[in-house]
């Protein structure tokens, strides 16, 4: 047999088995940086296995496999934890457990398949040359990013990875297939805090106020201006705002309005650029109305690429496991990841696992309470990522 036919071979065997660990964490789901539970089951396992492992960024685990065969290549596995403040409307066996929170994005099936994936290259380690990190992390849906403490932690140190694979839940993306991008992926994120003050009163009498809603309206309109004319037509840039308090009434005018939303670009020179510029406008507008404004931005995850030769090596080692009728190209994403930290600092590929099925009812979008998985997802995402980091490590 050769090495792609044991990984199929060994990812069918223990497709069960996964699947009952992807149970079990869905239905125990776990806020950011509270993996407590999580992340004792995982290292229950790899226990079991006689995976060496270490503890980073308080609730994170970081095994390591090493091949029998001598060689310095070194590669990294990663998976997130986490769950989100959702309530699950499913209606399964393995509906969370724990009220309001639930497993929306995934990280359950993460995680789950990492574990599948270590049992499969811990059986095969005589077998080959190089060394495997295998990246359990918490905390990627809040900031600051479980990926940028444990980058400071060491995490890419002691040993030094050459690169470092992830792989995301695509409801998008029919089970049994996979997709890649290479080059610029997703965009960074920062989120916008802004209160505008002004002067409150009767509505009846809006001479002897300063609204702040008014000016709170003409500061989010005028902001569209840093998309539409100040960035670069040719660079996706997005501007959202999501959530605007006034704590008025019908002819109440308040004495301030608060506001918060997003901004996200792929470039990082335009990025700090766009933050200026939205600063000193919102400032400038709430002024010259008569009030002010406090403009706070909380600085998210930068973007992510996928180093262009890692990734097409990825994509066509991915067409020789699945087929190449499997394998998908990616458009941009302008959603945020904080595997954007690695693919800073080290060659990064983060590629999207298929799960959706129509007949399956598994095509809810992530972070919603519907979202569910074609668990058949499972039969492939273990051993792919076995085969993708055996054929990066030259074997």
């Amino acid at each position: 047999m050769t090495m792609k036919d044991k990984i199929q071979t060994l990812a069918l065997d223990i497709f069960d088995q996964v699947r009952g660990y992807r149970q079990h964490i869905h239905a125990n789901p776990e806020l950011s940086f509270k993996e407590f539970e999580t992340s004792a089951y995982i290292k229950s396992h790899l226990e079991e296995w006689g995976i060496p492992y270490t503890e980073m960024a308080n609730t994170g685990v970081v095994g390591l496999i090493t091949g029998g065969i001598p060689s310095d290549n070194i590669i990294a596995l990663r998976a997130d934890m986490d769950a989100l403040p959702i309530i699950e409307a499913n209606d399964k066996p393995y509906v969370s457990k724990n009220p309001g929170v639930m497993h929306a994005c995934g990280h359950d099936v993460h995680s789950s398949s990492l574990l599948g994936t270590a049992y499969i290259l811990n059986s095969l380690k005589a077998e080959f040359a190089g060394t495997i990190k295998l990246i359990f992390q918490p905390g990627e849906e809040v900031l600051p990013g479980g990926a940028s403490i444990m980058i400071k932690e060491g995490v890419l140190e002691n040993p030094k990875p050459q690169a470092i694979l992830g792989q995301h839940v695509m409801p998008l993306i029919d089970a049994g297939k996979v997709g890649f991008r290479s080059g610029i992926y997703m965009a960074s994120t920062d989120e916008l805090y802004v209160t505008v003050h002004g002067k409150g009163g009767h509505g009846a009498q809006p001479h002897q106020n300063i609204d702040p809603v008014l000016i709170a309206a003409h500061i989010v309109v005028a902001l569209q201006q840093i998309v539409s004319r100040n960035a670069d037509p040719r660079l996706p840039s997005v501007l959202s705002f999501g959530k605007v308090q006034a704590n008025g009434a019908t002819n109440i005018i308040p004495n301030e309005v608060k506001m918060e939303g997003t901004f996200r670009t792929l470039n990082e020179e335009w990025r700090k650029e766009a933050k200026k510029l939205m600063k000193k406008m919102a400032e400038g507008i709430a002024e010259s109305m008569g009030g002010s404004c406090d403009f706070n931005i909380m600085n998210g995850y930068p973007y992510l690429i996928n180093e262009p030769v890692l990734s097409d090596h990825a994509r066509a080692h991915a067409e020789e496991y699945l087929g190449k009728e499997n394998v998908l190209e990616l458009d941009i994403w302008m959603a945020a990841e904080d595997f954007a930290y690695y693919s800073q600092v080290t060659d990064a590929c983060f590629y999207r696992l298929g799960t959706g099925n129509k007949a399956k009812d598994t095509c809810y979008s992530v972070h919603t309470p519907n979202f569910d998985i074609d668990e058949d997802a499972l039969k492939l995402s273990t051993g792919l990522m076995a085969y993708l980091a055996l054929k990066q490590l030259g074997n």
